[in-house]
């Protein structure tokens, strides 16, 4: 054979590789509104910069005829690509060839890209669109599927890794995406779960559809399994680089610095009104949030989650923030089970990749009741605590309204080591509120009272009293725990120079093999 017969030769097997499981098969995924495996790796790449490995690997089971079923790539498609000019390491799972299913093969080439990517630094995107292990093959893919996983659990907290789901993803597929940093789901055609529906019927009588089992909406907004839901996989590929930008490549960088043209002197007036004059009435955080950061640009994660508590990511000063919030406007700001781990879990991400964290105070307590004590209150609210707690990267605090009880210490307070921590003239730092307290304190005197006007006087005497006392920040600053009383107006200002202030921190943990996280 000539060199240019091989030359031939070879772009034929590209060609024939880069069809997957043929034009008919990706006609059928186009019908379903899905792109292709290598679609989806040039939407999210800047443009040219994919280079593909093993496009020529073949699976190499040989039971149950599948020896005369081979097919160039064997159904993913790895290698590495950038990402607004930084290097990242890309895997999509490709439905056209074996509905996706995972070979031991199939594996090692997921496995290759992410070793390599631990190996200079980058991040790793897996792009999931997969019916399962591939049954033929047995216990080589069940090993395949937990190579992956190890390799994410070592990855984790070194580098970033996100997952798209743009189709199915059941069994023992889910996990690799759960133990990522970030899971996108689209509207269209994806879904999650360990067990479909049918054995969901089989074992336990329920008759439920898939849409209601594992689809988007029930991720996003019941389990929190996933942190974001795109309208379609266009848009899920462009929250995927969104993301990116705000994180560094791994845990030994800083994020990219943008500079957004905002000034960092830039006051409102707005804030300084944005506090109701009832306690009790809401207000929505967000609009702060837009109000102080560069640009008024906030990239939120979770959003349908635990809507109680706001997390996400900015810039303040061009530096990449990770922002935690109560919500006053949805129960109240209250932390409950569900806020909880949602906050800690962006809190260690933050910190394991050297985001500061923002926190912004407005919250009651936390959510009484005997559901949210059985279901693990206790447990779970530690689980914020302790993220907080062990947080080396700068954290500046501003509790705008309330700060009562337990919750007060959860919100990164001084004594878990936050940095900065100010206050607005309408916050109240308590152990609760004035009404609960005075009950409390003065419930033996009320009930001496026997004239009910003359009781309902004393009470709201001592309740003005209470608040005059402990329902504001200066009580607070005067032992230390609050760093300064700052007008709202200049609150952009005082956390970017806070910021700037801080870049140089160096904070540790005791040495130690790792804590013992309350899960």
């Amino acid at each position: 054979m000539s060199s240019q017969e091989k030359i031939k030769e070879l772009i034929d097997k590209r060609e024939e590789a880069k069809l997957g499981g043929g034009k008919k098969r990706i006609e059928a995924q186009h019908a379903k509104g899905k792109m292709t495996a290598r679609e989806r790796i040039d939407m999210l790449l800047d443009e040219g910069s994919f280079e593909e490995f093993d496009m020529f690997v073949t699976h190499r089971c040989t039971h149950f005829g599948m020896d005369n079923q081979l097919v160039l790539s064997d159904g993913v498609v790895t290698g590495h690509g950038t990402i607004d000019g930084r290097v990242v390491y890309v895997f999509a799972q490709d439905f056209t060839v074996f509905g996706g299913a995972l070979s031991e093969t199939f594996a090692l080439k997921i496995c290759k890209v992410m070793d390599q990517a631990m190996k200079v630094g980058a991040p790793v995107i897996g792009i999931n669109d997969s019916g399962g292990a591939r049954i033929q093959e047995g216990v080589n893919s069940l090993a395949g599927y937990a190579e992956i996983f190890e390799r994410n659990i070592l990855a984790s907290g070194v580098i970033p890794q996100i997952s798209a789901i743009f189709g199915p993803c059941a069994g023992g597929a889910v996990y690799s995406p759960a133990l990522t940093d970030a899971i996108i789901m689209s509207e269209e055609n994806s879904y999650m779960f360990v067990t479909g529906p049918k054995v969901a019927k089989t074992v336990t009588g329920e008759d439920i559809t898939v849409e209601n089992l594992g689809g988007p909406m029930v991720h996003g907004r019941k389990s929190g399994v996933a942190h974001f839901i795109a309208r379609d996989e266009e848009e899920g590929l462009l929250l995927i680089r969104k993301l990116l930008s705000y994180l560094p490549s791994n845990n030994l960088e800083e994020a990219p610095m943008i500079e957004s043209g905002d000034p960092a002197d830039r006051t409102s007036d707005f804030l300084n009104d944005v506090i109701p004059e009832n306690s009790n009435q809401p207000y929505d955080i967000k609009d702060v949030i837009h109000d102080i950061v560069d640009g008024h640009e906030f990239f939120e994660m979770h959003r349908n989650y635990a809507q109680n508590i706001v997390v996400g990511f900015a810039r303040l000063g061009g530096i990449s923030v990770g922002i935690v919030a109560n919500q006053p406007s949805h129960m109240a700001g209250v932390l409950d089970i569900d806020a909880s781990k949602k906050a800690a879990r962006f809190v260690r991400l933050c910190d394991c990749f050297n985001v500061p964290i923002l926190t912004l105070v407005d919250v009651p307590g936390f959510l009484p009741g005997s559901a949210q004590e059985h279901g693990g209150i206790i447990t779970n609210g530690a689980k914020l605590l302790y993220a907080y707690g062990e947080a080396t990267v700068p954290k500046v605090t501003v509790t705008l309204r309330k700060s009562y009880g337990g919750a007060h210490d959860v919100m990164s307070c001084k004594q878990l080591r936050g940095d900065i921590n100010y206050a607005w003239p309408t916050a109240e730092i308590a152990v609760m509120g004035a009404a609960g307290a005075i009950e409390i304190l003065e419930g033996r005197a009320m009930l001496e009272i026997k004239d009910l006007d003359e009781r309902k006087t004393f009470f709201l005497e001592k309740e003005k009293e209470y608040r005059e006392k402990f329902a504001n920040p200066y009580e607070a600053a005067r032992f230390g725990y609050i760093d300064d009383v700052i007008e709202p107006r200049n609150t952009r200002f005082r956390i970017i120079r806070a910021f700037q202030t801080l870049s140089t921190k160096k904070d540790t943990n005791p040495p130690k093999k790792h804590g013992n996280i309350p899960l």
